[in-house]
């Protein structure tokens, strides 16, 4: 199986469902999430650090590093650092990047298939 199909439906799947069911539940998620999304922001922003660098020495195209690097890390760490005290806009955008991950991701889920 191509490693793209798996990146996609790991974004549709867990990352996708994540940020939806955070920004729904925005007074009633449990206590573990907070800790989870704040490391994992954390963790995003290093490994796309990593990997712009690596796109850089070749050549490649790297905007969507960039994304994660300056929006989806941040709001992550933002939400997690500041748990129920968090205002609705932090979860809305959360909820909005749920969708798009979804979406972008789903997109060219289907697009690959179909070349295949």
């Amino acid at each position: 199986m191509d490693i793209h199909i798996l990146v996609y439906l790991f974004h549709i799947i867990v990352v996708g469902s994540l940020f939806i069911y955070v920004g729904i539940n925005r007074d009633k998620n449990p206590h573990i999430i907070y800790p989870i999304i704040f490391y994992l922001g954390i963790f995003i922003i290093f490994y796309h650090i990593y990997k712009v660098y690596n796109y850089i020495k070749i050549g490649k195209g790297y905007w969507v590093n960039l994304i994660h690097i300056f929006i989806i890390g941040p709001v992550l760490i933002y939400i997690g650092y500041n748990r129920e005290k968090t205002a609705r806009l932090w979860y809305e955008i959360l909820l909005m990047l749920g969708f798009a991950a979804i979406g972008y991701h789903g997109f060219y889920l289907v697009k690959t298939i179909q070349e295949q």
